[in-house]
């Protein structure tokens, strides 16, 4: 059985991040975990007076989360029939990438989905804020980001993007071969490069990454890099209509080092597709 994380804020984009989740996985036997996690921190920086106020406040959340979680069991109940599911409620008082980190070890997850806005803020300033938190905690547990007005659709296309300078283990694709086995999705590797002339490693690394996806419809591609890495993607995606990018978060990766930028952090805030952060 697979088990698959769901945070949520009660938002639109967590409900949508809910339901992409469920119909990716339709066919799949799955125990979905709703994790709703509110933050307790200001308790400890206050005198006792004050943690007496605050403990009103905190017990006031607690009853809120329950709530509401009891509101999205119970929708789904009665709308989502499908016997190879079932869901769990979690209420946590922790902060959201601790909770998620926690549930991780204590369920023994396999999948991350999240939206990437929450109910709350300025959207400039807060739009995927959470996720960036999350995806800085969790190294090891793919990620599944789900944009913003994002609509589910079939997913005939996923994009790899690489530099082939770092090998991919079997673990490390497996969410992405799982999700291309299940869909029958046509895989396409993208190199984004300057030069696409291959070193004797990355020309091993090609090799390997052929192996590993011998199983699934692979379409290679080069395509040279325009003003950063992550606006090559997302031009990528829109001009041969990708339904879904995979990316390794690998820390100081070669494209981080050569440009700068932070590729995953850019594509979690401006992905119009989903994005599959696999494991480091």
């Amino acid at each position: 059985m697979k088990k698959i994380l769901l945070p949520t804020d009660f938002s639109n984009n967590a409900w949508n991040a809910i339901f992409t989740a469920v119909k990716l996985y339709t066919d799949v036997k799955c125990r979905f975990y709703l994790l709703h996690a509110y933050e307790p921190g200001a308790l400890n920086l206050l005198g006792r007076k004050g943690q007496q106020r605050l403990g009103v406040l905190y017990d006031s959340l607690s009853e809120y989360s329950r709530q509401e979680l009891d509101k999205v069991m119970d929708y789904l109940d009665k709308n989502h029939h499908n016997p190879k599911h079932s869901f769990e409620p979690l209420s946590k008082s922790d902060t959201l990438e601790e909770a998620v980190e926690g549930v991780i070890a204590e369920k023994d997850i396999d999948l991350v989905c999240m939206g990437t806005q929450g109910a709350t803020g300025a959207k400039k300033v807060f739009m995927g804020s959470n996720t960036v938190k999350v995806l800085n905690k969790i190294n090891n547990t793919p990620v599944l980001v789900v944009p913003d007005e994002y609509d589910f659709k079939r997913l005939k296309s996923l994009a790899l993007p690489t530099d082939f300078t770092k090998k991919y283990e079997k673990y490390q694709l497996l969410p992405l071969t799982e999700l291309a086995s299940l869909w029958n999705t046509n895989v396409q590797v993208v190199h984004v490069a300057i030069e696409f002339a291959l070193n004797d490693q990355q020309l091993v690394n090609q090799k390997l990454l052929k192996e590993r996806l011998n199983d699934l419809e692979v379409t290679f591609y080069n395509i040279d890099f325009e003003i950063d890495v992550a606006h090559t993607l997302e031009k990528f995606a829109q001009d041969i209509e990708v339904d879904m990018l995979a990316l390794i978060r690998y820390h100081h990766s070669f494209w981080e080092k050569i440009i700068g930028e932070p590729v995953v952090k850019k594509m979690t805030f401006h992905a119009k597709v989903p994005l599959l952060v696999l494991p480091e």
